[in-house]
């Protein structure tokens, strides 16, 4: 799942709904913790710039 993420996230950063929309589908996504571990490092190296405010609500709000 986490290789759909990397495709995908990419292609939709320009809009923060889109963004946001698709991290949230691919979070539920994850199967094992492992995953989302992955994925959750994967998206701050390379969105953190961008769209620090919506890795940061996502991901908390997915760990709570």
């Amino acid at each position: 799942m986490n290789e759909y993420a990397k495709v995908i996230l990419p292609k939709v950063s320009f809009s923060k709904e889109l963004f946001r929309k698709e991290l949230a589908k691919c979070i539920r996504w994850a199967e094992k913790p492992e995953e989302l571990d992955d994925l959750t490092q994967w998206c701050f190296q390379n969105f953190a710039e961008v769209h620090p405010e919506i890795l940061n609500e996502v991901f908390t709000h997915n760990a709570a």
